[in-house]
């Protein structure tokens, strides 16, 4: 039943994106419409996302006439107030990738939600990439099977990817190897410029008709932490995090795709009693993030995962174990 309803809706999307264009936006000729897709502003809720300055900066258009694009675009999709339960029937259309282990799906209320950014932070060898990788493998999975039919990009700023790995996950999961590695396509990051530059270049992917359903980005923070050092570079960090964290959330939302990001750690000195294990990034990472998880080491195979902030789910734990064929349950 949810199927079907799902279905129509995405019926109804596509129907109504279709005709809406920039072309037939009020006060948007030939010469403007030719400067936003210059810009890379293809669709309405591309404009209807961007923040005005950014709009200006990117198109060369004037401060009056992007404010009124803007306006435009957002008229035209009913980015306004809406009741509840039209809100719930908007929420059909999220998807979910599940994690291959019932455990950590039970606690992230069945898996990986697009239109949402999903935060794993914990120490060295804690499994935050062994999950990035699992995912960039499950969302290519049916939507029967809790994949979305999708393809996945992998921004790599710690040289941690390994095809090798991909292909003992896809064979685990009978799909053809050499397939899901053609799916998903890596970038390492050699700095955080390079790193927004990526993913500035996922929306030129995703109209090149590469499918991307999935954005891992392992880790968010490291080229951040490595280019700011000391507090008196900390204003200029937060600001620079702050602007990439909402391009990342008009990514998502922009095309109902789900953004999985591994964060690094810290001890806090100061902590006596209880766990000084603390993700780095500080307020504006931990209000960006829609579902964070800590994840720590146990004895073996065994990893620990505990739901720390979630807008509809419980603080809860998880026990799964990292394995030759990827992240499973275990006994």
């Amino acid at each position: 039943m949810i199927e079907e309803e799902t279905k129509k809706v995405e019926e109804i999307i596509e129907k109504d994106d279709s005709e809406k264009t920039i072309d037939n936006l009020p006060g948007v000729g030939e010469k403007i419409a030719e400067k936003l897709r210059n810009a890379g502003y293809t669709d309405l809720m591309a404009i209807a996302v961007t923040p005005q300055s950014i709009l200006m900066e990117e198109t060369n258009l004037g401060d009056t006439t992007c404010r009124k694009i803007i306006q435009a675009s957002r008229k035209e999709l009913k980015m306004g107030f809406m009741s509840g339960a039209e809100l719930q029937k908007k929420r059909l259309e999220v998807g979910k990738i599940t994690f291959t282990s019932e455990n950590l799906n039970k606690l992230l209320g069945g898996g990986a939600e697009t239109q949402a950014i999903t935060e794993f932070y914990g120490g060295f060898g804690s499994g935050k990439t062994q999950i990035g990788l699992q995912l960039a493998v499950n969302v290519q999975l049916p939507k029967s099977k809790g994949g979305l039919n999708g393809c996945a990009v992998f921004i790599d700023t710690e040289n941690t990817f390994r095809p090798k790995r991909i292909e003992m996950m896809a064979e685990a999961a009978g799909l053809n190897p050499k397939k899901v590695l053609e799916n998903i396509k890596i970038a390492r990051a050699f700095s955080s410029d390079h790193q927004m530059l990526l993913t500035e270049k996922i929306p030129e992917l995703i109209k090149s008709g590469f499918n991307v359903k999935l954005v891992v980005i392992d880790s968010l923070m490291g080229l951040f932490r490595a280019e700011y050092i000391g507090r008196g570079t900390l204003a200029a960090r937060q600001q620079k995090l702050n602007r990439y964290l909402h391009q990342l959330q008009r990514l998502t939302d922009r095309f109902n795709l789900a953004v999985y990001i591994t964060n690094q750690v810290m001890s806090k000195p100061d902590i006596f009693f209880g766990d000084p294990t603390q993700a780095i990034g500080g307020h504006i990472l931990a209000h960006a993030s829609t579902f964070r998880v800590y994840l720590r080491k146990s004895k073996g195979e065994r990893r620990v995962a505990k739901m720390v902030d979630s807008p509809c789910l419980p603080e809860g734990e998880a026990v799964f174990h990292v394995t030759d064929q990827g992240i499973q349950d275990g006994e």
